[in-house]
């Protein structure tokens, strides 16, 4: 899967906050990404996050 940082996940589930889109700040075995609503960092595996993806929205360079 391409993922690049900055990206917007659209992920399958919600944060407990009740969004579903996450920023990329963190590529590597593990993602770190960030809640667009209320801030907060979650470290995920990389295999866990890329399944999790509905749809990848790319910042406009």
């Amino acid at each position: 899967m391409d993922v690049r940082l900055n990206d917007t996940l659209q992920m399958k589930k919600k944060h407990p906050c009740g969004n579903d889109k996450f920023t990329v700040l963190r590529i590597g075995m593990d993602f770190k990404i960030k809640c667009t609503n209320c801030q907060r960092e979650v470290m995920l595996p990389r295999l866990a996050c890329e399944k999790n993806i509905k749809k990848i929205i790319r910042e406009e360079e």
